[in-house]
């Protein structure tokens, strides 16, 4: 069963500080990679450590430097919670045009 993608209120905000080209791969790949096995490790997806000082959601998807960060619920019904979008360049990440400590 595919789970079902929603986004929080926060990552309008977030998706509008990307250029139409980023928002466009962005929403690609949470379309093509989350909806089955979100909580599956790959090369692009992990696990994230609740202890780090950043800590901004259960799970982050590595786009090229784009990163969206997710979270998975299975009750009521399977969905992806997307929490966050942003671009990371080095050590630097970027949410919503603001810098996030890492």
């Amino acid at each position: 069963m595919a789970h079902e993608i929603l986004f929080s209120d926060e990552t309008d905000e977030h998706l509008s500080a990307l250029t139409a080209g980023q928002k466009a791969v962005a929403l690609e790949a949470i379309a093509r990679q989350l909806p089955h096995e979100p909580t599956r490790k790959t090369r692009n997806r992990k696990p994230l450590d609740p202890d780090k000082r950043a800590f901004i959601a259960p799970w982050e998807l590595r786009v090229g430097n784009l990163r969206v960060y997710y979270a998975v619920e299975d009750v009521p019904s399977p969905r992806v919670v997307i929490v966050a979008v942003g671009i990371k360049v080095r050590e630097r990440l970027r949410i919503g045009g603001k810098d996030v400590e890492p």
